[in-house]
């Protein structure tokens, strides 16, 4: 499925993404905290500047200078300065804490150099008359006294940071593929279950997990839909069944219906309009037999109960074939005009001789239905751009705007409809919408350049022609 892909796709672009902001949070922070701790300026340097600001007078007497007091009153540090030969304090700022000895060992002045004086953090700083030390408030700074590493450790501090780092990012990455792993296959099932809904497949998708509800509704949802195409299925069957048994059940009377009008329509013996009366009844019956013809027709397709031997045929042949049918007729208020060019004589296309001709009588049968007051029909094939268009149309009373749109975007299957007062172009173009769908082809209704209505049939032509 293409779902799941996408979604890990997703996953490890927010892995990536959140990795690398991690990673630009943790240098801001390093950088913040950085800047803080050096804000106040580094104590190293504090007590070398010192040390450099100290400087014997005439009299004897050591002295700091006036900025340099400034700086170390601000830091809150107080300052000595111990004799190179005696180890005694030799100078001091006038803040010395009581409990600073006044003399030192070597050993003092080794840890001192190092840490802490009396816990008071110190840092030294040498000067001409001997060592300075600058002391600190006792919460003030904390020193790592034994700060001594390995030499390959700090030569290899880079390649050691980048391994740190990578690792991390492993570890962030195991923690989303754990944390997803689970999540995504609960999600498989769920999405396969929701793709096989649309096609009518019996879904049941296993209720556990973090997605057991989810699941729970697709079960019901499948079964509720199962349900009711079971119920369509009976329905549309019953229908099936009853449109071919009262097809077939009134073929016989009103045979002998037709039959019997035929003969009283020859009866020489009986009066003109006697006879008239018997060929209203004769052509009422025929028109009667040729819808049933038609609706047990689209009960038969629309169901796939009627078989379609596909082939290629030449379309230009059916369709004047159907047109000289009607020429046969002698209709002199429908005459039907065939206006294909005369250069046209083959047009191949995959399809079923029988039911393309059957689509071709409907649509001519349809204009002369509903114009009661007669229409010429025109009848055209056109090859144009690797399709072929049949194009049945004629000059009479046509049809709205609302029509037409309700027309083009009718089903080519049958609905039920309430409105039946109204004679309509209806189980005709159904017939043909539902013969050119087998086809693959199209149906475009719409008004016609003689002013009347038109339909036009566009299928798909053969690559190679072939002689029918």
């Amino acid at each position: 499925m293409k779902s799941i892909p996408k979604l890990i796709r997703r996953f490890l672009g927010l892995l990536v993404l959140s990795s690398f902001l991690l990673l630009v949070f943790n240098i801001l922070v390093l950088g913040i905290i950085g800047i803080q701790q050096n804000k106040g300026g580094s104590p190293w340097l504090l007590a070398s500047q010192t040390a450099q600001a100290i400087t014997l007078q005439k009299s004897g007497d050591y002295t700091l200078s006036s900025e340099m007091a400034e700086k170390l009153v601000k830091n809150r540090a107080w300052a000595i300065l111990i004799d190179n030969n005696s180890h005694k304090i030799i100078w001091h700022t006038d803040n010395l804490p009581e409990e600073v000895p006044m003399e030192f060992t070597l050993s003092d002045i080794a840890f001192l150099t190092r840490g802490y004086l009396k816990d008071y953090p110190t840092f030294t700083g040498k000067g001409t008359a001997g060592l300075t030390v600058v002391g600190f408030p006792k919460t003030s700074y904390w020193k790592h006294m034994y700060n001594s590493w390995d030499y390959n450790f700090i030569a290899h501090l880079p390649q050691i940071f980048l391994f740190v780092l990578a690792g991390n990012i492993m570890i962030i990455f195991l923690i989303y593929f754990f944390a997803n792993t689970k999540l995504i296959k609960s999600l498989n099932p769920l999405l396969e279950g929701i793709q096989d809904l649309p096609a009518e497949k019996g879904v049941y998708v296993p209720e556990k997990g973090i997605m057991s509800e989810i699941a729970a509704n697709i079960n019901r949802t499948s079964e509720v839909l199962k349900g009711k195409n079971n119920q369509l299925k009976k329905k549309d069957t019953a229908r099936a069944n009853w449109i071919a048994g009262v097809s077939h059940d009134i073929r016989t009377p009103l045979s002998m219906v037709m039959g019997y009008a035929g003969q009283l329509e020859e009866d020489i013996k009986l009066p003109l309009e006697a006879r008239k009366k018997a060929a209203v009844i004769r052509h009422q019956s025929e028109r009667m037999k040729n819808l049933i013809q038609d609706l047990n027709l689209a009960s038969k397709l629309e169901y796939n109960m009627q078989p379609v031997n596909l082939e290629n045929i030449n379309a230009v042949a059916i369709v004047r074939q159907a047109v000289v049918d009607f020429m046969n007729l002698e209709l002199t208020e429908y005459p039907v005009i065939w206006t294909t060019d005369e250069e046209l004589n083959v047009c191949m296309i995959e399809g079923d001789k029988a039911l393309f001709k059957r689509a071709i009588v409907n649509l001519i049968q349809n204009s002369i239905n509903h114009n009661e007051e007669g229409c010429s029909i025109y009848v055209s094939v056109e090859e144009r751009q690797g399709h072929c268009l049949v194009k049945v149309e004629d000059d009479g009373k046509g049809a709205d705007k609302n029509t037409l749109i309700s027309l083009n975007n009718a089903p080519h299957y049958m609905v039920c409809d309430d409105n039946t007062t109204e004679q309509r172009h209806g189980l005709g173009l159904l017939i043909v919408k539902q013969i050119i769908a087998v086809h693959h082809g199209r149906v475009n209704i719409g008004n016609s350049p003689y002013g009347g209505f038109s339909v036009e049939i566009d299928i798909n032509r053969m690559l190679r022609p072939q002689a029918v």
